[in-house]
């Protein structure tokens, strides 16, 4: 089978549960965990691919069906609120449909404790780990085939979890499985506890992890990979700069990956992109066994709309008329009619203005055709549900990662060797290599734009360079106005939700809500 299946038999749920009422819900099933594991420990495989799902799914029984209590299945799955956070909060992509709590998003305005957007990621975060949890208590005592491997991918599932938390809210509660089952309300833990949590965690696992593992399943360059964004972002979330440690893992990733980069940018968001040999991680999508409005079928359906485009051609059969990119993304690559970059090409302009003086009229903007779910080599068929995997961790991010050490003056790496990754990556889009003095940090975070947007980091990458809030670097609709304007500092955190305030008394609001 070309993909991990992302298993959704009852007898192998972890339970269903509001996780915002209790972190620590005994799992609800006809047969218990332990007893499973105990008369078949091979069972362990289906076990973790329903917390590997639990990124990538909404629930146990088809695209309706909710692991979380009251949360919508088709909005809250886990990738749809990192698009949702992450890129339309930024300057390149916005949604038009303002569903009661978007538009905050999509504007960057007006944002407060009871939008249901933050929630929904609080949720699946606080979904995960418990269950990650509850597993690693089970399997104390258990033994079962390749258990230290097996340990360290729930540890980096949970560990991954965190780091959004961290990213996102900047605070929470530290479940682990040494206090699983805790009655009374855990205590807040801060940005830097949570940060000093995964940080260990992530260095603990490195050893029990293989260095190769089944597709869509964490190794060792996986876990590197999110240990050096933890780093590259440290001193975001704690004040103190840790580049060089970051570039030390990031050259892990690269040197001893064995990833090479796609030679066509196109294929790794195609609906056969599970054969690229530069997706690191991915959130694994397919239109039969694992449907869901919230993994790719939200960013190519998201993106189509027949009132101006063939979606059949890039193998959807409904177009949901909600994304579009603005002149914040393709502006970075000047006149698109004109560039030689490739990636100038991926957004559809028939039909569609350059300005946004709309965000809710669909012809406001270029809607971004960087992923469909048709194949990139071969004929496919539309299908209602997209099958393309979601690149979490790719080689290019890691070659970007790495130049932008060493232009922050990292310890370990060399400008010649930045300049190389970043070339590579620039030679592949056919796009004009630059020298090493056109290697800043401006450059980089452009580059960033160019290559990674609507893929879940352009919110965080902004607030690195100090971008994000304030009135210095403006976008369309930024403040909830047509050329932009200046957001309090409070935003680079999103609110804790109302819910999860209410369920634990020891937690406190984010300054400025």
């Amino acid at each position: 089978m070309k993909k991990l299946k992302l298993l959704g038999m009852s007898v192998l749920l972890l339970g269903t549960f509001s996780c915002t009422d209790d972190l620590n819900t005994e799992p609800k099933v006809q047969l218990t965990l332990e007893q499973l594991l105990q008369q078949d420990p091979n069972a362990i495989s289906g076990i973790v691919s329903k917390l590997y799902g639990s990124f990538a799914l909404s629930g146990p029984s088809g695209p309706g069906s909710t692991d979380i209590k009251d949360d919508d299945a088709g909005e809250s799955p886990f990738l749809r609120g990192i698009i949702n956070l992450q890129d339309f909060t930024a300057d390149g992509m916005k949604n038009r449909w303002g569903d009661d709590g978007l538009d905050q998003l999509t504007t960057t305005s007006n944002w407060d404790e009871n939008n249901k957007f933050f929630r929904y990621l609080y949720n699946r975060a606080y979904y995960t780990i418990p269950q990650c949890n509850n597993l690693l208590v089970i399997l104390e005592n258990l033994d079962i085939p390749n258990k230290n491997q097996v340990t360290g991918e729930i540890r980096f599932l949970r560990s991954l979890a965190y780091y959004y938390l961290i990213d996102c809210f900047g605070k929470g509660v530290l479940a682990t499985d040494q206090n699983f089952g805790q009655s009374a309300p855990l205590e807040e833990a801060s940005r830097q506890e949570l940060f000093d949590y995964v940080e260990s965690e992530l260095l603990a696992i490195e050893a029990d992890l293989p260095e190769t593992n089944s597709y869509g399943r964490a190794n060792k360059s996986v876990s590197r990979m999110l240990l050096a964004k933890l780093y590259l972002n440290a001193e975001v979330y704690t004040g103190t700069q840790r580049y060089t440690d970051a570039l030390t893992f990031i050259t892990k990733v690269i040197n001893e990956g064995n990833y090479t980069l796609d030679p066509n940018f196109g294929h790794m968001f195609s609906g056969d992109n599970n054969t690229s040999p530069e997706i690191i991680y991915p959130l694994i999508a397919d239109p039969l066994v694992s449907q869901s409005y919230g993994n790719t079928t939200y960013l190519v359906n998201g993106s189509l709309n027949t009132a101006t485009m063939t979606i059949s051609d890039y193998g959807a059969t409904a177009g949901w008329g909600g994304h579009r990119a603005t002149k914040a993304w393709y502006g970075l690559f000047g006149n698109l009619g004109t560039s030689t970059d490739s990636r100038a090409q991926l957004f559809w302009t028939s039909g569609h203005t350059f300005e946004m003086t709309d965000y809710k009229e669909w012809t406001n903007g270029y809607p971004s055709i960087k992923f469909r779910n048709s194949n990139f080599g071969t004929t496919s068929t539309p299908t209602d549900f997209s099958g393309t995997d979601f690149p979490l961790f790719r080689l290019a991010d890691a070659y970007l990662i790495y130049a932008e050490c060493v232009v922050r003056g990292a310890a370990g790496g060399s400008t010649s060797q930045a300049l190389t990754y970043v070339n590579e990556i620039r030679d592949r889009a056919n796009a004009n290599l630059i020298s090493a003095g056109d290697l800043t940090l401006d450059f980089i975070i452009d580059e960033r734009g160019r290559e990674l947007t609507f893929e879940g980091h352009r919110r965080t990458d902004l607030i690195r360079f100090g971008r994000f809030t304030g009135g210095s670097y403006l976008w369309p609709w930024k403040g909830n106005t047509l050329n932009g304007t200046s957001i309090p500092s409070n935003y680079k955190l999103f609110p804790i939700p109302l819910k999860a305030l209410q369920a634990n008394p020891n937690l406190t609001q984010n300054p400025g809500y």
